[in-house]
Protein backbone atom coordinates (compact mmCIF):
# COMPACT_ATOMS: atom_id res chain seq x y z
CA UNK A 1 0.00 0.00 0.00
CA UNK A 2 2.89 2.35 0.76
CA UNK A 3 4.33 1.86 -2.72
CA UNK A 4 0.95 2.77 -4.22
CA UNK A 5 0.89 6.07 -2.31
CA UNK A 6 4.48 6.82 -3.34
CA UNK A 7 3.42 6.22 -6.95
CA UNK A 8 0.38 8.49 -6.50
CA UNK A 9 2.61 11.17 -4.93
CA UNK A 10 4.91 11.10 -7.98
CA UNK A 11 1.93 11.00 -10.35
CA UNK A 12 0.42 14.00 -8.57
CA UNK A 13 3.68 15.93 -8.95
CA UNK A 14 3.87 15.13 -12.68
CA UNK A 15 0.27 16.28 -13.14
CA UNK A 16 1.00 19.46 -11.19
CA UNK A 17 4.06 20.41 -13.24
CA UNK A 18 2.70 19.47 -16.67
CA UNK A 19 -0.75 20.84 -15.87
CA UNK A 20 0.76 24.20 -14.91
CA UNK A 21 2.72 24.21 -18.19
CA UNK A 22 -0.42 23.53 -20.25
CA UNK A 23 -2.45 26.04 -18.25
CA UNK A 24 0.12 28.79 -18.88
CA UNK A 25 0.39 27.90 -22.58
CA UNK A 26 -3.38 27.80 -23.10
CA UNK A 27 -4.08 30.92 -21.06
CA UNK A 28 -1.33 32.89 -22.81
CA UNK A 29 -2.73 31.80 -26.18
CA UNK A 30 -6.24 32.94 -25.20
CA UNK A 31 -4.89 36.29 -23.96
CA UNK A 32 -2.96 36.84 -27.19
CA UNK A 33 -5.99 36.01 -29.32
CA UNK A 34 -8.01 38.51 -27.27
CA UNK A 35 -5.33 41.18 -27.89
CA UNK A 36 -4.32 41.43 -24.23
CA UNK A 37 -0.88 43.12 -23.93
CA UNK A 38 2.06 40.75 -23.33
CA UNK A 39 2.97 42.75 -20.21
CA UNK A 40 -0.36 41.94 -18.57
CA UNK A 41 -0.02 38.29 -19.62
CA UNK A 42 3.42 38.04 -18.01
CA UNK A 43 2.40 39.69 -14.76
CA UNK A 44 -0.82 37.70 -14.35
CA UNK A 45 -1.28 34.49 -16.33
CA UNK A 46 2.35 33.33 -16.47
CA UNK A 47 3.17 34.42 -12.92
CA UNK A 48 0.05 32.70 -11.60
CA UNK A 49 0.77 29.57 -13.64
CA UNK A 50 4.30 29.13 -12.28
CA UNK A 51 2.87 29.29 -8.74
CA UNK A 52 -0.01 26.94 -9.57
CA UNK A 53 1.61 23.80 -8.02
CA UNK A 54 2.16 25.52 -4.67
CA UNK A 55 -1.29 27.12 -4.82
CA UNK A 56 -3.03 23.82 -5.57
CA UNK A 57 -1.19 21.98 -2.79
CA UNK A 58 -1.73 24.65 -0.11
CA UNK A 59 -5.40 25.30 -0.93
CA UNK A 60 -6.14 21.56 -1.10
CA UNK A 61 -4.38 21.09 2.23
CA UNK A 62 -6.39 23.92 3.81
CA UNK A 63 -9.67 22.44 2.54
CA UNK A 64 -8.65 19.07 4.04
CA UNK A 65 -7.64 20.85 7.30
CA UNK A 66 -4.00 19.73 6.86
CA UNK A 67 -2.67 23.14 7.82
CA UNK A 68 0.88 21.93 8.53
CA UNK A 69 1.19 21.01 4.86
CA UNK A 70 -0.40 24.29 3.71
CA UNK A 71 2.02 26.44 5.72
CA UNK A 72 5.03 24.12 5.41
CA UNK A 73 4.67 23.96 1.63
CA UNK A 74 4.90 27.74 1.28
CA UNK A 75 7.62 28.35 3.87
CA UNK A 76 9.61 25.31 2.72
CA UNK A 77 9.36 26.36 -0.93
CA UNK A 78 10.66 29.83 -0.08
CA UNK A 79 13.60 28.30 1.80
CA UNK A 80 14.36 25.88 -1.07
CA UNK A 81 14.04 28.65 -3.69
CA UNK A 82 16.73 30.80 -2.08
CA UNK A 83 19.08 28.33 -0.40
CA UNK A 84 18.89 25.41 -2.87
CA UNK A 85 17.93 26.88 -6.25
CA UNK A 86 19.92 30.13 -6.08
CA UNK A 87 22.74 28.23 -4.35
CA UNK A 88 23.10 25.69 -7.17
CA UNK A 89 22.58 28.33 -9.89
CA UNK A 90 25.21 30.67 -8.37
CA UNK A 91 27.80 27.86 -8.48
CA UNK A 92 27.18 27.47 -12.21
CA UNK A 93 27.12 31.14 -13.22
CA UNK A 94 27.25 34.50 -11.48
CA UNK A 95 23.72 35.79 -10.99
CA UNK A 96 23.24 39.56 -11.31
CA UNK A 97 20.71 41.15 -8.95
CA UNK A 98 18.80 43.95 -10.67
CA UNK A 99 18.76 47.36 -8.95
CA UNK A 100 14.96 47.40 -9.10
CA UNK A 101 14.91 44.16 -7.10
CA UNK A 102 17.12 45.72 -4.44
CA UNK A 103 14.98 48.86 -4.26
CA UNK A 104 11.50 47.34 -4.40
CA UNK A 105 11.09 43.58 -4.73
CA UNK A 106 13.48 42.36 -2.02
CA UNK A 107 12.30 44.91 0.59
CA UNK A 108 8.70 43.90 -0.18
CA UNK A 109 9.65 40.22 0.25
CA UNK A 110 11.29 41.00 3.59
CA UNK A 111 8.21 42.95 4.65
CA UNK A 112 5.86 40.16 3.54
CA UNK A 113 7.92 37.54 5.42
CA UNK A 114 7.90 39.70 8.55
CA UNK A 115 4.16 40.29 8.17
CA UNK A 116 3.54 36.53 8.02
CA UNK A 117 5.57 36.03 11.20
CA UNK A 118 3.68 38.82 12.95
CA UNK A 119 0.21 37.65 11.89
CA UNK A 120 0.97 34.01 12.73
CA UNK A 121 2.57 34.80 16.08
CA UNK A 122 -0.25 37.17 17.09
CA UNK A 123 -2.98 34.54 17.28
CA UNK A 124 -1.08 31.27 16.72
CA UNK A 125 -2.84 31.00 13.35
CA UNK A 126 -3.41 32.79 10.06
CA UNK A 127 -7.14 33.54 9.98
CA UNK A 128 -9.26 34.63 7.02
CA UNK A 129 -8.90 38.31 7.95
CA UNK A 130 -5.13 37.86 8.04
CA UNK A 131 -5.44 36.34 4.58
CA UNK A 132 -7.29 39.42 3.36
CA UNK A 133 -4.40 41.58 4.61
CA UNK A 134 -1.90 39.42 2.70
CA UNK A 135 -4.04 39.54 -0.45
CA UNK A 136 -4.43 43.33 -0.15
CA UNK A 137 -0.64 43.74 0.02
CA UNK A 138 -0.32 41.40 -2.98
CA UNK A 139 -2.85 43.43 -5.00
CA UNK A 140 -1.03 46.67 -4.14
CA UNK A 141 2.34 45.18 -5.11
CA UNK A 142 1.01 43.87 -8.44
CA UNK A 143 -0.62 47.24 -9.21
CA UNK A 144 2.63 49.12 -8.54
CA UNK A 145 4.57 46.57 -10.62
CA UNK A 146 2.16 46.95 -13.54
CA UNK A 147 2.28 50.75 -13.40
CA UNK A 148 6.10 50.72 -13.24
CA UNK A 149 6.35 48.29 -16.15
CA UNK A 150 4.03 50.42 -18.30
CA UNK A 151 6.18 53.50 -17.61
CA UNK A 152 9.31 51.58 -18.63
CA UNK A 153 7.66 50.44 -21.88
CA UNK A 154 6.54 54.01 -22.70
CA UNK A 155 10.04 55.32 -21.98
CA UNK A 156 11.58 52.64 -24.22
CA UNK A 157 9.15 53.42 -27.07
CA UNK A 158 9.95 57.14 -26.76
CA UNK A 159 13.68 56.38 -26.84
CA UNK A 160 13.27 54.28 -30.00
CA UNK A 161 11.13 56.97 -31.66
CA UNK A 162 13.79 59.63 -30.94
CA UNK A 163 16.54 57.35 -32.25
CA UNK A 164 14.57 56.74 -35.47
CA UNK A 165 14.01 60.47 -35.90
CA UNK A 166 17.76 61.08 -35.52
CA UNK A 167 18.59 58.21 -37.87
CA UNK A 168 20.58 56.36 -35.19
CA UNK A 169 18.18 53.49 -34.52
CA UNK A 170 19.43 49.98 -35.33
CA UNK A 171 16.82 47.24 -35.11
CA UNK A 172 17.90 44.33 -32.96
CA UNK A 173 18.02 40.91 -34.51
CA UNK A 174 15.42 38.56 -33.10
CA UNK A 175 16.30 34.96 -32.46
CA UNK A 176 14.41 32.66 -34.80
CA UNK A 177 12.31 30.00 -33.12
CA UNK A 178 13.66 26.57 -33.90
CA UNK A 179 11.10 24.31 -35.57
CA UNK A 180 9.93 21.30 -33.52
CA UNK A 181 11.94 18.14 -34.13
CA UNK A 182 8.94 15.80 -34.03
CA UNK A 183 5.65 15.65 -35.91
CA UNK A 184 3.77 15.80 -32.61
CA UNK A 185 5.62 18.99 -31.66
CA UNK A 186 4.85 20.56 -35.03
CA UNK A 187 1.17 19.58 -34.71
CA UNK A 188 1.01 21.00 -31.19
CA UNK A 189 2.53 24.30 -32.37
CA UNK A 190 -0.01 24.59 -35.19
CA UNK A 191 -2.93 23.81 -32.88
CA UNK A 192 -1.88 26.55 -30.45
CA UNK A 193 -2.80 29.04 -33.16
CA UNK A 194 -6.47 28.06 -32.72
CA UNK A 195 -8.54 29.71 -29.98
CA UNK A 196 -10.63 26.64 -29.18
CA UNK A 197 -7.51 24.53 -28.66
CA UNK A 198 -6.04 27.13 -26.28
CA UNK A 199 -9.27 27.05 -24.26
CA UNK A 200 -9.20 23.24 -24.08
CA UNK A 201 -5.51 23.31 -23.16
CA UNK A 202 -6.10 25.81 -20.33
CA UNK A 203 -9.08 23.87 -18.93
CA UNK A 204 -7.29 20.50 -19.10
CA UNK A 205 -4.20 22.06 -17.51
CA UNK A 206 -6.26 23.51 -14.67
CA UNK A 207 -7.95 20.15 -14.05
CA UNK A 208 -4.55 18.46 -13.99
CA UNK A 209 -3.24 21.00 -11.47
CA UNK A 210 -6.22 20.54 -9.15
CA UNK A 211 -6.20 16.73 -9.48
CA UNK A 212 -2.43 16.53 -9.15
CA UNK A 213 -2.53 18.72 -6.05
CA UNK A 214 -5.09 16.44 -4.41
CA UNK A 215 -3.05 13.30 -5.18
CA UNK A 216 0.16 14.95 -4.01
CA UNK A 217 -1.31 16.07 -0.68
CA UNK A 218 -3.04 12.74 -0.01
CA UNK A 219 0.14 10.84 -0.86
CA UNK A 220 2.28 13.05 1.38
CA UNK A 221 -0.12 12.66 4.30
CA UNK A 222 -0.22 8.83 4.02
CA UNK A 223 3.57 8.54 3.69
CA UNK A 224 4.03 10.81 6.72
CA UNK A 225 1.75 8.61 8.83
CA UNK A 226 3.38 5.38 7.57
CA UNK A 227 6.89 6.68 8.28
CA UNK A 228 5.93 8.13 11.64
CA UNK A 229 7.02 11.60 10.49
CA UNK A 230 4.96 14.72 11.10
CA UNK A 231 3.09 16.38 8.23
CA UNK A 232 5.15 19.51 8.90
CA UNK A 233 8.44 17.68 8.14
CA UNK A 234 6.98 16.10 4.99
CA UNK A 235 5.67 19.49 3.86
CA UNK A 236 9.03 21.21 4.44
CA UNK A 237 10.97 18.54 2.57
CA UNK A 238 9.15 16.33 0.03
CA UNK A 239 6.27 18.70 -0.72
CA UNK A 240 8.30 21.92 -0.72
CA UNK A 241 11.08 20.62 -2.97
CA UNK A 242 8.55 18.80 -5.18
CA UNK A 243 6.55 21.94 -5.88
CA UNK A 244 9.80 23.92 -6.39
CA UNK A 245 11.11 21.53 -9.05
CA UNK A 246 9.89 23.71 -11.98
CA UNK A 247 11.82 26.70 -10.58
CA UNK A 248 14.87 24.51 -9.90
CA UNK A 249 15.01 23.09 -13.44
CA UNK A 250 14.30 26.49 -15.03
CA UNK A 251 16.93 28.36 -13.00
CA UNK A 252 19.66 25.73 -13.45
CA UNK A 253 19.04 25.51 -17.21
CA UNK A 254 19.06 29.32 -17.46
CA UNK A 255 22.36 29.43 -15.57
CA UNK A 256 23.90 26.78 -17.85
CA UNK A 257 22.84 28.81 -20.90
CA UNK A 258 24.10 32.05 -19.37
CA UNK A 259 20.60 33.57 -19.30
CA UNK A 260 20.88 34.90 -15.75
CA UNK A 261 19.39 38.39 -16.03
CA UNK A 262 16.04 37.52 -14.49
CA UNK A 263 16.95 34.41 -12.48
CA UNK A 264 17.05 36.17 -9.10
CA UNK A 265 14.00 38.29 -9.91
CA UNK A 266 11.98 35.18 -10.75
CA UNK A 267 12.84 33.57 -7.39
CA UNK A 268 11.96 36.75 -5.49
CA UNK A 269 8.67 36.99 -7.39
CA UNK A 270 7.86 33.33 -6.71
CA UNK A 271 8.50 33.78 -2.97
CA UNK A 272 6.28 36.87 -2.91
CA UNK A 273 3.49 34.94 -4.62
CA UNK A 274 3.90 32.12 -2.11
CA UNK A 275 3.51 34.29 0.99
CA UNK A 276 1.00 36.89 -0.15
CA UNK A 277 -1.19 35.08 -2.69
CA UNK A 278 -1.00 31.39 -1.77
CA UNK A 279 -1.14 31.67 2.02
CA UNK A 280 -3.63 34.50 1.69
CA UNK A 281 -6.00 32.40 -0.43
CA UNK A 282 -5.46 29.23 1.63
CA UNK A 283 -6.43 30.96 4.87
CA UNK A 284 -9.81 31.90 3.36
CA UNK A 285 -10.76 28.20 3.26
CA UNK A 286 -9.62 27.23 6.76
CA UNK A 287 -7.57 28.87 9.57
CA UNK A 288 -3.91 27.93 9.20
CA UNK A 289 -2.41 26.87 12.53
CA UNK A 290 0.87 28.66 13.25
CA UNK A 291 2.77 27.02 16.10
CA UNK A 292 5.39 29.10 17.93
CA UNK A 293 7.43 25.93 18.60
CA UNK A 294 7.65 24.84 14.95
CA UNK A 295 6.18 27.12 12.26
CA UNK A 296 7.77 30.22 13.78
CA UNK A 297 11.25 28.69 13.44
CA UNK A 298 10.61 27.79 9.78
CA UNK A 299 9.20 31.25 9.02
CA UNK A 300 12.24 32.86 10.67
CA UNK A 301 14.56 30.71 8.50
CA UNK A 302 12.65 31.84 5.39
CA UNK A 303 12.95 35.47 6.54
CA UNK A 304 16.65 34.90 7.24
CA UNK A 305 17.10 33.53 3.71
CA UNK A 306 15.54 36.64 2.18
CA UNK A 307 17.68 38.87 4.43
CA UNK A 308 20.84 36.92 3.52
CA UNK A 309 19.99 37.29 -0.19
CA UNK A 310 19.52 41.04 0.32
CA UNK A 311 22.88 41.43 2.12
CA UNK A 312 24.90 39.26 -0.30
CA UNK A 313 23.45 41.20 -3.25
CA UNK A 314 25.54 44.23 -2.28
CA UNK A 315 28.84 42.38 -2.85
CA UNK A 316 30.70 41.58 -6.09
CA UNK A 317 28.99 44.36 -8.07
CA UNK A 318 25.50 43.15 -7.14
CA UNK A 319 26.18 39.58 -8.31
CA UNK A 320 25.79 36.23 -6.58
CA UNK A 321 28.85 34.09 -7.29
CA UNK A 322 30.44 30.93 -5.91
CA UNK A 323 30.91 32.27 -2.34
CA UNK A 324 27.22 33.21 -2.16
CA UNK A 325 26.24 29.83 -3.63
CA UNK A 326 28.30 27.99 -1.00
CA UNK A 327 26.74 30.05 1.81
CA UNK A 328 23.24 29.32 0.51
CA UNK A 329 23.85 25.58 0.14
CA UNK A 330 25.49 25.26 3.57
CA UNK A 331 22.50 27.09 5.06
CA UNK A 332 20.16 24.67 3.25
CA UNK A 333 22.08 21.62 4.52
CA UNK A 334 22.19 23.02 8.05
CA UNK A 335 18.45 23.63 8.08
CA UNK A 336 17.68 20.13 6.82
CA UNK A 337 20.02 18.60 9.41
CA UNK A 338 18.04 20.50 12.03
CA UNK A 339 14.75 19.17 10.61
CA UNK A 340 15.89 15.55 10.67
CA UNK A 341 17.38 15.88 14.15
CA UNK A 342 14.08 17.14 15.63
CA UNK A 343 12.13 14.46 13.77
CA UNK A 344 14.40 11.63 14.95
Amino acid sequence: MLYLWIFLLILGLVLLVKGADWFVGGSSGIAQKCKIPPLVIGLTVVAFGTSAPELAVSVTSAIQHSTDIAVGNVVGSNIANIFLILGVSALIKKLPVQKESLKIDLPVLLGASALLIGLGFWGNSVQWWDGLILLAVFALYMTLTLVKAKKEIRAEKLKIAEAKANGTYIEEETEERKPPKTKVGAWFLRMQEKLWFCIVLAVVGLVMVVGGGTLFVDGAKYIARAAGVSERIIALTVVAIGTSLPELVTSVMAALKGETDIAVGNIIGSNLFNVLLILGMSSLFYPLAFSVQSNLVDALVAFGGALLLFVLSFFDKHRLGIPAGIIFLLSFIGYYVYLFLISA
